[in-house]
């Protein structure tokens, strides 16, 4: 195997692959050989058909075969031996094209080659860490808006008219035909006005009625609805109103905590707290995460391949193209053309992915098989019914597999970093915290 190198710009590389004809010859009789000895002939015992009757008959086949096999080698000798890391699939193409067996192969390879990121001393990068006390308002406000998505209602006066959001309690009686069917009759029934529970137009015919009204609900059930012998149908409830209810938020004691799964009031002020604390930790990294990229970013420089930043850039176009238009959900629209902006937002990108790999493979970062399978199951449970699917999918899916560890790995080396860095902590309000988190969104 000869190779030349015909290009060396930046990061671009070209180089010509010469395969001699004679070594290429040499592995086909190789893997005819290692075929003839379990092959089958009628006339020859197993494994002595005639070397040249094994060539006419699948030589072509096994040609190309042992051809692409020897590209496939020469550039992985040369990746060892070069130590270049392509950015992107190499370009790989025949230049012979009047090639015809007996001729050597030669070969054109070009790639970018990932840059060398250099070595850096994170002990100089200065981050603060912002630190919000959990206040007793704060555990009070949260407790008021459990209270308030309790779903608890109270009495209305008794000649007060229903709202919608209202509770009506009912008796009614479902007719279709003028005969009664079964499952359309219920005593006591609280129904949510609003709610979209019952059928189409059900609920809306008992808003403004008060307690002790007795009100004939007319409606059609859906073409489609599950029950076939009432599907399309017209029907006819009598509906008693019983009692009308406001929503009210629940009261805060005991009984709201055990709504929530807990014993008692105190026991839920705790995990309100524990939850609040994590939320103010987790808002804190992202604002100290952001502080980091900017500082890394500033710190370290190197060549980046064009290809990965022209893929950021156009990637980073379309996202924020669909961000900004909604409406359009697949991909029949005109071609979007990256910004300068976009090109910058994706040299910091790729710079950025570029040096944390790096620094994760040189400090033996990994994601193990156990965080691996805790972040898919916390996936899987965003599908009830379907986790057992997912994650057989998951399984399977090498690509969607690396979509789930990459930001577990990006984190760990964050927190790698972060860990050389000086480290300082401010005390601040939960609303400057929040005011440093949507700037993040602004940025």
């Amino acid at each position: 195997m000869q190779v030349t190198q015909t290009l060396n710009e930046g990061l671009k590389r070209s180089y010509t692959i010469v395969l001699p004809a004679g070594e290429l010859e040499a592995k086909v009789t190789e893997k005819l050989e290692e075929a003839r000895k379990d092959f089958q002939m009628k006339g020859f015992r197993k494994g002595k058909a005639p070397a040249a009757l094994m060539k006419k008959m699948f030589g072509k086949s096994v040609l190309g075969e042992a051809m692409q096999e020897s590209i496939d080698d020469a550039m992985r000798k040369h990746f060892d031996e070069s130590g270049d890391r392509p950015a992107m699939q190499p370009d790989v193409k025949m230049t012979n094209e009047n090639w015809s067996e007996g001729d050597d192969v030669e070969v054109a390879l070009s790639y970018e080659a990932l840059p060398e990121v250099p070595e850096a001393d994170f002990s100089g990068v200065k981050l603060e860490r912002l630190v919000v006390d959990v206040e007793d308002a704060a555990v009070d406000e949260a407790l008021e808006n459990l209270a308030g998505s309790a779903n608890h209602f109270e009495a209305r006066g008794k000649t007060a008219k229903s709202r919608d959001g209202d509770q009506v309690v009912i008796d009614f009686l479902g007719k279709v035909d003028g005969e009664a069917f079964d499952g359309g009759a219920a005593e006591d029934y609280p129904l949510v006005l609003g709610s979209n529970s019952f059928i189409p137009g059900f609920e809306e015919q008992l808003v403004g009625k008060k307690a002790g009204e007795e009100v004939e609900v007319n409606v059609s059930f859906p073409a489609e609805y599950q029950a076939a012998h009432l599907a399309g149908k017209d029907a006819v409830f009598e509906c008693k109103v019983k009692e009308v209810r406001e929503p009210k938020p629940a009261p805060i004691d005991d009984e709201l905590a055990k709504k929530f799964g807990v014993d008692d009031l105190d026991t839920l002020k705790g995990q309100i707290r524990e939850r609040l604390a994590d939320e103010y930790k987790g808002a804190a990294r992202l604002v100290m995460k952001r502080k980091l990229m900017d500082e890394l970013d500033e710190l370290i420089k190197f060549d980046l391949p064009p290809s990965l930043v022209e893929t950021e850039a156009k990637q980073i176009a379309h996202q924020l193209w669909h961000n900004d238009n909604p409406d359009v959900e697949g991909h029949d629209h005109p071609e979007i053309e990256a910004t300068d902006e976009h090109n910058t937002l994706a040299e910091r990108r790729v710079r950025l992915g570029l040096l944390l790999a790096e620094i994760g493979n040189k400090n033996d970062i990994e994601v193990t098989e156990a965080e691996m399978q805790q972040a898919m199951m916390a996936q899987a449970r965003q599908y009830p019914g379907q986790e057992r699917q997912f994650l057989e999918f998951m399984q399977q899916n090498p690509q969607a597999r690396q979509q789930v560890s990459a930001p577990i790995f990006e984190d760990k080396v964050v927190d790698y970093v972060i860990e050389l860095a000086k480290v300082s902590e401010k005390s601040v309000s939960k609303e400057d915290l929040q005011k440093a988190v949507e700037a993040l969104e602004v940025d």
